[in-house]
């Protein structure tokens, strides 16, 4: 299947933190053929449920199938999808440039305000710039810092919420 005609969803799986579930998710998406763009799992709103946000590209069919054979795993408590206008989301990204280059070029700092990053650490060899934004916002920020050069480069996976006045998962009930 060709990216440039599926859509960007997102995945969210609500689910008990249980050993092996990231496996055994991670082979539905292999066994349809779907690649994980990015995969993100931390403590939800609900004590002792974690969240499952992945970004994949598919088709309504293929996500609508996936989402279902995600649901019947036994330590899964429900999961949903979404496209990109019902959710708001959200990346950090870190780079390392030289502190050299961040003095001798004054472009740098402009840039680290234009598109609203900040700098976290500074020290004689390396400084440590900070993006939380869209995809779209970090990797013209990486764009541009790349003309003078990065010297490592790192991002999350992305963190979605819902445009919903409330989390579904107030409708799962814990076994």
């Amino acid at each position: 299947m060709d990216i440039n005609t599926q859509t960007l969803y997102t995945v969210t799986v609500y689910s008990e933190n249980h050993v092996g579930l990231l496996t055994q998710i991670s082979n539905i998406f292999t066994r349809r053929f779907i690649n994980i763009e990015s995969l993100t799992v931390s403590a939800s709103a609900m004590k002792g449920v974690h969240k499952f946000t992945i970004t994949c590209y598919s088709d309504d069919k293929a996500i609508e199938k996936l989402v279902k054979q995600v649901e019947k795993k036994i330590d899964v408590l429900t999961a949903y999808y979404y496209v990109e206008d019902e959710i708001i989301s959200r990346e950090i990204a870190l780079f390392k440039v030289t502190t050299e280059t961040l003095m001798a070029n004054n472009t740098i700092e402009s840039l680290v305000n234009r598109y609203n990053a900040k700098i976290i650490e500074v020290n004689n060899l390396y400084t440590v710039i900070e993006k939380t934004g869209g995809k779209t916002e970090i990797r013209e920020l990486f764009d541009e810092l790349e003309h003078y050069g990065i010297l490592q480069f790192v991002r999350s996976g992305s963190v979605s919420i819902t445009r919903s006045k409330y989390e579904q998962l107030s409708d799962v009930t814990m076994c």
